[in-house]
């Protein structure tokens, strides 16, 4: 049975944004797109968002998919519909079935496409979410937020260390938490006024005014200058109006925890967290009301520092992995050292500047293949 309703939400739509190719995970999401992508053991990334809607009692939700979508959806239909109405509150619309073979020209025209749909559920509000980050909350205190301000959009953000933020949409708000700048992703990202070493990004979820947002997604569908992304084109439209509300991110307890996994480096180091005796935040299995993804064994009789096993994924007697991420269903045979030297790693295997190393089964037959013809021409 679904979650009884928080009076707030029985007239709110999530949106979910799982179209992502995720090329900057490379050969791990070659076949399938980024929210279904493991984390974290048998758990998939796109089941942190789906728990997150279900702990804030949101039982309607439409899944934009877009690029490889069918392992996400066989995981949404098996492990979540149920949480949604009874199943009957999951909406999957992929975009190349609207659109054309091309699909969803970004994200806020993922909404545009599907306006029908929404305005037959007859919102007040829509809580917009990606489905490709790492973090555990409750939207009901944001969107309590939003409903008190009447701003159009309240965007949740979080502060990051000012090093890394040109990779986010950055802020800067008056005292009242109004907007007062939003630069996407800039070069030289502006500091807090009392801590420039950190900056205030935004977590890609935004609740909107359904009126507001309707409105405005018509007016940018007919501008042909347009990008059709909140980032880009929407939440800057709000920002110069006065209309966005910027809603920190904190828990009682202390920091909240949010990672953006759409790096090798970032989803080694955050899946490292999850290592832990305690978890960062809360898994998404404790409200998953279906049976967990059945587990595929890892197995290691290596030494594994700061390295990651996928499902499926073993390491060989004697081996030595150092910053390595083992790919699904591929073995590292024994004695191999992977992540010591960098010439050799990112001779055989895809090596990032910050020496994290992903091994694909592929990467080791191709390595296989051509050893021996080296060693021909040595002897």
């Amino acid at each position: 049975m679904p979650l009884p309703l928080h009076p707030p939400e029985a007239r709110t739509v999530a949106v979910l944004l799982a179209g992502g190719k995720g090329t900057r995970l490379h050969e791990l999401t070659r076949s399938e797109c980024k929210p279904a992508i493991h984390f974290a053991g048998t758990r998939r990334i796109v089941d942190f968002a789906m728990a997150n809607a279900v702990r804030s009692g949101l039982t309607r939700m439409v899944v934009a998919t877009q690029y490889a979508p069918a392992t996400l959806t066989r995981h949404l239909w098996e492990h979540w519909a149920m949480a949604f109405d009874c199943g009957e509150g999951l909406m999957v619309r992929h975009g190349p079935s609207l659109a054309g073979f091309e699909g969803y020209r970004g994200t806020a025209d993922a909404v545009t496409r599907n306006i029908a749909l929404i305005d037959s559920l007859d919102p007040t509000d829509i809580l917009v979410l990606a489905a490709d980050h790492i973090y555990g909350m409750d939207y009901t205190p944001m969107l309590d937020a939003h409903r008190a301000s009447g701003a159009a959009v309240t965007v949740a953000a979080h502060i990051v260390p000012r090093a890394g933020a040109s990779e986010f949409g950055i802020f800067l708000t008056d005292a009242t938490g109004r907007a007062t700048t939003f630069l996407e992703k800039p070069a030289d990202p502006p500091g807090l006024p009392d801590d420039p070493a950190r900056a205030l990004a935004s977590m890609g979820i935004y609740a909107f005014r359904w009126d507001w947002l309707r409105a405005t997604l018509l007016r940018d569908a007919r501008d042909a200058t347009s990008s059709h992304d909140f980032g880009h084109d929407i939440l800057p439209a709000a920002v110069a109006a006065g209309e966005a509300l910027v809603w920190p991110f904190t828990l009682p307890q202390g920091p909240a925890y949010w990672r953006d996994v759409g790096t090798l480096d970032a989803f080694r180091v955050t899946q490292l967290d999850f290592q832990q005796p305690s978890t960062p935040c809360a898994l998404p299995e404790t409200v998953m009301p279906g049976p967990g993804p059945q587990a595929r064994p890892t197995r290691n009789d290596g030494l594994l520092s700061d390295s990651v096993l996928m499902p499926g994924a073993s390491v060989g007697r004697g081996a030595r992995l150092h910053r390595t991420i083992v790919a699904p269903d591929t073995h590292i045979p024994g004695g191999m050292v992977i992540g010591e030297d960098r010439d050799e790693d990112a001779r055989w295997f895809r090596r990032t500047p910050d020496g994290t190393v992903l091994v694909t089964a592929e990467m080791l037959a191709r390595r296989e293949a051509t050893l021996p013809r080296f060693r021909s021409l040595v002897s």
